[in-house]
This record gives structure tokens, sequence and C-alpha cells, in this order.
């Protein structure tokens, strides 16, 4: 009897065994299902039949009697792949890092794989299954399979850098994602056949109908004023002309509060009808609004799809509570933020982009869903500049190479078209996108609904000033942005110690955790719409895809896309016959940070040429390329450059990054029953995946600062689920710190907690 190959241990219920063979068949059918989207199917299908070939290695199968241990059954495959040259080497390093990561495209790296040269020093202590590749070859054979290489391979060396890593992604993505399913479906087999997931498809043309009919209704119960449903209705006619057009990039350049929100993904859906495509996938910057994003798509879509149609990945994801959805299957949705095998996605910034730059097999698996989709880009603006060249280079590649269109949206869109020559440096075709508006809708000169009152050159405002400027009769209903936490909390007590009322005042920032927050636009939004006095005094995190409606706002001094975000919340709906925005500089005229600072500096400039028109496109083209400029982004971040040029991926992955590792999550007592329940089952259990889905909305992010300062004192690591002390989550030990106004109000200095970009993505969204 010849000896028979196991890929894996038997299934769950007992009833199957895979083997190797019937594990590399399917696994190599799969993985050319999915690379067939972007023309690499034979690619992936070779690649399939070779990532496991060391399991017909005999250590291997001692492993899995449990009679052996640190074993690597990847590498043999990879050198296996190597010896077609060029032709093998995407699949090389796709089957060597299916396991570890991809790692690096250099002879030095690759030679290490050589079984007759195999150092385990060099493999993290692993032993080959079988030094002889042609032993396992030869086993490969007998059970009838026969591995041919691709005539053409996606992996290009003389391609620019971004788009030839990121070919190699797409087929390691196609790969992982294969085997990924395939190994579920065996463990969860059921009497002996395979149990596979399934998913809804796109159907654009119906959600389509389905969106438009939402639409008309919307527009029925409005209580926005004509001109604006009429602004409204002009850009989602544009959106729906410009779907027809071929795919590739283009930008959505709209004011605030002119429904970019459903007309983009209208748009998106009638590209798709047009071009049949697959998938969409909205990207959001900001957690504060991705769960308001994603509870607006569910409200479109519930009535004619089932509840996964629209899924959720981020880290506030599966903490839905009293807003959950009815059918809405969690435990479903978590499987599917594992690949995004979903009609509609929405997720965040950090998200999508770091895992364009990945390495590990988990952050790259979905990657190959990107091909024939659309991706929607709102509030574009928060792109971090100094990852903007290779970021553009990477979509870039998506469109020319993966029939893919990106959108960029915003109010205040970036003059990224003025990087082209340096993007083209890494993604031949550069970085050209078309507006999807027409110039002659005049879009921003209908949509000026509020008269913005700038400060003189050398003119400040003291806090007592602006204090009782807020307090005074004619803003009754305010909204007022600052810089810093520090100025907000100094500026709330002010207005409090001249007598108004808790009743009539607000304060938001970072310092209160996300379900805090949400309360409190909550009650903020009430009292609008009762007309009922309310004082808002705010940080950044309202600044963009909240929707507030003041008729008076201020604004200190600060970026020009910032400032024209706190006037979207100002008139908003038109309702007035103009809002008024007072942008002041504070007596204290300080920043979160040099890029703020920077980027403030630029439209102080622009400011002593001229009266800035916040309603001008034009204003933004001159204000980032003045400040793209300045900050010379072709040079910003040497090292992920060279880790590009080298084509380091494990080191690319490590560097590109939205989000700074000198931040970790604190737990906080905002509600007391909630956080004692967390505290307590962190402090028995450790920390899980789950744990942290439901600690999210109870906490907020700070530096990691040093561990002499008293804060320290006041926080207590929780455990992961080895055992080991988490560097990213503590709990916050003293709950009389935590204030019903403020959030985190520590004792002492308050600089370890997060200014600047406050709304950002946290990085528990990687």
């Amino acid at each position: 009897m010849e000896k028979q190959y196991l890929a894996h241990s038997k299934s769950r219920d007992g009833s199957r065994i895979d083997t190797v063979a019937d594990h590399l068949k399917a696994v190599a059918g799969r993985a050319a299902k999915y690379a067939e989207a972007f023309g690499a199917a034979d690619e992936a299908y070779f690649a399939g039949l070779l990532h496991d070939l060391g399991k017909y290695g005999d250590l291997f199968q001692q492993r899995l009697r449990g009679e052996a241990e640190h074993v690597d059954h990847w590498s043999a495959g990879a050198w296996q792949a190597l010896s077609f040259h060029m032709p093998g080497m995407a699949t090389a390093l796709s089957v060597q890092g299916h396991h570890v990561g991809l790692q690096r495209a250099d002879k030095l790296a690759l030679a290490s794989l050589n079984p007759a040269k195999w150092d385990p020093k060099m493999h993290d202590g692993r032993q080959l299954s079988e030094r002889n590749v042609e032993v396992l070859a030869q086993r490969l054979a007998a059970d009838g399979l026969s591995p041919e290489p691709p005539t053409v391979s996606l992996y290009d060396h003389l391609a620019k850098k971004v788009s030839a890593m990121l070919d190699v992604r797409m087929l390691f993505s196609a790969l992982v994602d294969a085997d990924y399913i395939e190994t579920e479906a065996h463990f969860r087999s059921r009497n002996g056949e395979k149990a596979y997931r399934e998913a809804p498809e796109l159907e654009p043309a119906k959600a389509l109908g389905i969106l438009m009919a939402h639409l008309q209704e919307l527009s029925r119960k409005s209580n926005a004023a004509h001109t604006v449903n009429n602004l409204r209705a002009d850009l989602l006619r544009a959106c729906l002309d410009a779907a027809a057009k071929p795919q590739g990039m283009y930008t959505l350049t709209a004011p605030t509060g002119s429904g970019k929100t459903l007309a983009m993904l209208a748009f998106a859906l009638k590209h798709a009808s047009t071009h049949d495509l697959r998938r969409v996938v909205m990207v959001i910057p900001y957690l504060n609004i991705i769960d308001q994003t994603a509870k607006v798509y569910r409200g479109v879509f519930q009535p004619g799809f089932r509840p996964e149609y629209v899924l959720e990945h981020h880290s506030l994801a599966g903490t839905r509570g009293e807003d959950s959805t009815e059918g809405f299957d969690e435990d479903r949705q978590g499987e599917l933020t594992e690949n995004w095998d979903a009609p509609v996605v929405v997720t965040t910034s950090v998200q999508m982009l770091e895992s364009l730059f990945a390495n590990r097999p988990r952050a790259c698996r979905k990657l190959h869903r990107l091909a024939q989709s659309v991706i929607l880009f709102d509030e574009v603006q928060t792109l971090p500049k100094h990852l903007a060249i290779p970021t553009l280079a990477a979509l870039s590649r998506l469109a020319e190479r993966y029939q893919t269109s990106v959108v960029f949206a915003t109010a205040t869109q970036p003059a990224f078209s003025r990087l082209d020559e340096y993007v083209k440096k890494w993604c031949a075709c550069g970085w050209q996108p078309e507006e999807i508006v027409p110039t002659g809708l005049r879009l921003f000169d209908r949509a000026k609904r509020t008269r913005v009152e700038w400060p003189d050159r050398d003119e400040h405002t003291t806090w007592d000033e602006l204090a009782r400027k807020l307090a005074g009769e004619e803003c009754r209903q305010v909204l007022c942005v600052v810089n810093l936490k520090p100025h907000a909390l100094l500026l709330f007590k002010q207005l409090r110690a001249l007598g108004l009322p808790d009743e009539d005042l607000f304060h938001l920032s970072t310092s209160m955790c996300p379900a805090h927050r949400k309360r409190e636009l909550d009650r903020i939004r009430a009292r609008l719409d009762a007309n009922a006095a309310c004082h808002l005094i705010s940080t950044q995190c309202v600044e963009a895809g909240v929707d507030l409606d003041f008729p008076v706002a201020f604004r200190a001094w600060g970026p020009l896309d910032s400032i024209a975000q706190v006037a979207g919340r100002c008139n908003r709906n038109g309702t007035r016959d103009a809002g008024r925005m007072h942008v002041f500089v504070p007596e204290e005229d300080s920043y979160p940070d040099g890029e703020y600072r920077q980027a403030a500096t630029v439209a102080r400039m622009l400011a002593m040429d001229r009266v800035p028109d916040i309603d001008d496109p034009a204003l933004y083209r001159e204000y980032y390329s003045r400040l793209y400029s300045i900050a010379r982004l072709e040079d910003r971040d040497e090292k992920l450059l060279a880790a590009i040029g080298r084509q380091d991926f494990a080191t690319v992955a490590e560097l590109y990054r939205l989000i700074p590792d000198a931040t970790v999550n604190v737990l906080v007592p905002y509600d007391r029953a909630a956080y004692h329940e967390l505290s307590e089952a962190a402090r028995r259990d450790g920390i899980s995946r789950e744990w942290i889905h439901q600690a999210r909305p109870h906490a907020i992010g700070i530096y990691r600062c040093d561990r002499k300062r008293p804060v320290w004192d006041r926080l207590e690591a929780v455990r992961s689920g080895a055992g080991r002390d988490s560097e990213d989550w503590f709990i916050y030990l003293r709950p009389e710190h935590y204030d019903d106004k403020f959030g985190l109000a520590s004792p002492g200095s308050m600089d370890f907690l997060i200014d600047g970009r406050e709304s950002r993505p946290d990085k528990e969204d990687r």
C-alpha cells in the first residue's frame, strides 16, 4: 500500500482527511480563480501546487502526529519555483511568505532557501521537512501533479518598484486566501464534505435602484433649503453621468453638505454596473464617522439584501449594542473582514492603505478582492503628506493593472496631481486623475452659505475676549474649534465662569472615549433641533464628516482645510440667509505638531496675499502646491523609499505607518458598568480580539510617554491571551479622574494626551 501524505489533521467532526495532493489541487484551483480577475490564473495555479510542497516530507508527517516541531514545509516549494528563474520569482516570494510573510526580493535572501545550504539560524530555528527537493517533487509527480510555470508573470523586475511589489502582493493575496479558505473548509467538514463560507454578490444595477429610491425619499423629507437640495441633485446627476466613463482615477470635489457620501456611492454602483465590477470599498479616515457611514449604507440596502451585504472592517465593528441590525451576525461579519468577501466594504484608511504595503498573510489576504472594484476615499485631504507619493503610486498601479477605479472625494481637494513626476518614479502611469464634477455646475459658488470673517494681520484674541463673545446673545448656538485640548478646557471653564448653565455647554475631544463623544453629539443635535441654547467647544474631532449645523462658528487659526471643514458645520443645510464664521488667532498661538504648524503657516502666507475665499477650489490647489513645495514630499521618509527600492517587503511594512507606534490604548471609566466588566474580564482571562472590540468604544489613546511620569502610576497593563503584559492596552485605575464633561482629566501635566489630528484612526485598525 502506497504511503499517504496528509496536509492536515482530521476535520473537527473526524469525518474527513485531507491529503497533500487534495489540498494542493484545491488551493491551486481556488487561487487561479481569484487571480483570474487580473490575468494571473496560471501563475496562481502554479503557486498553489507548490505552496505546501514540503508537506510531502517525512518530518512534516511526524509533526502532524505530534512527533516533531519547528518544521518548515514551505521553503522547499519556494526553492523549486526559483528553479524557473524570473517566471518563478513572484511564486517563490509568495510561497515562502504564506506562513512567515513576504521577505526580500534579492539574491542573498532568496539564496537562503537553498536546501543544500539550509541554516536553521536564518529561519527561526526551523528544520526543513526534507532537504532533498527532488524527493518531494517525485512524490508530487506520483500524485499526478506537475507544476508548469507561467509563460508570463505578474512580476517584472524592471518595473517601477511600488508597482512590482504590489504585483507580488496581489499574487500572494490570491494564494494566501485560497489556502485559508480551503483549510477552513476542511476543518469545518460535515459528513466528509468540505463546508465553504458563502457571500452575496454586488448586483450593482439592483443596488443602484434601491439607492435611487432612498435618495428620492430623502429629498422628499429634507428640511434643507431649496438651493441646497438642487445642489445635491446636480451633484448626484454629475456622478451618474461620470459613471459611464472608462475605469481609472477620479477626483470628486464638492462642498460640504452637498451629499457626497451617497452621490459617490451612486457613481460606484453605476460604474460597477457599466464595467461589470465586483465590489465597492468606502475608505474613511476617522473612527468617529465610519460607524455613521456604515449605518447609513446598511439603512439603504437592508430592505433588498442580506445583512452581510455591507461589511464594516474597523476596530469599532462588532460593538453595535442597541443599534444592531436585525439579522446581523457579528461572527459572520468578523469572518468576512478576514478577506473582504462582501459586495460593499466600509473600512479605515489605516486598514486599506497599510494593507497595500503589508507583508503578513493576514493583512494581505484581502488585496486580491480589490481587483475589478471601485475604491472611494472620503475626506482624502487627511492622507498623511509624508506617505503621499508611495500611496499614490500603489493606487495608480491598482487602476492601471487591476481594473480598479479610485475616487478621491473632499471639499478641499489636495493638489496631488502636482506630485505626478515623483509618483512616476514608483509607478509608470503617475497620478493624473479626472474630476467628476463639471466646472460649469459651479457647486462652490452656489454653496456659499457662510460669511467668513478673517483677523487682521497682527490681531490676537485673548481667551477672555473670546469667551465673552461666545457667551453673547448673538452666539446662542455656537461652535468653537481650537487646536489644543488645554485650550478647549480653558475656554469651556471660562464660559462656565461667565454663568452659562452646564446643560447649554458641551465639550468634545479625544480625551473622551468614542461612546462618550457619541452621547454628547446626540445631545448636541437634539438641542440644535429644538432651537435650544448650545455652546460647543471642541478640538478638531468635529471637523470632518460630523453632521452638525450651527448658525455661528469660530475657528482658531490652523490649516486651511481645517478652517474650511469648520465652515462646513456652519449653516450646513442652508436654512439661514448666511452663517457666520469667525477665524481668530488666540493669544497663545500654538499647534499640536510640526506638520500641523507648517500647514497653518502656509495658510497664513496665503492670507497675507489676499482675503481667502474658502469656497474657491483654486485656493486649495495653490495652498497644497505651496505646502508640498515647502514640505519637499519627494524627500520625505527616506528609509521607507530606500526599503521600497530594494524590495524589502518586511521593512516596508514596518515603516509604512499612518499611525505612529508611540501611542497606547487606555480603558477609561466613562461607563462604570462596562469599565468594571471589561477590567475584570481582562484580569481574569487576558485580552482577546473580542475583548478589544468591546473595549474600543470605552478607550482613549495616549502617547507612550516616559515610565517615570506620574500617569504610569495610574495605569495597569492588561494581559494578552498568552499571559504576557500587553504593550498596547492599559486600564486607567482612578475612576474619579474621568469627568462627565471633559473625559480623562488626569491631575498634573496632560501632555501625554494626544492632540493634533485627533480624529485619526487608531492602530487597532491595522
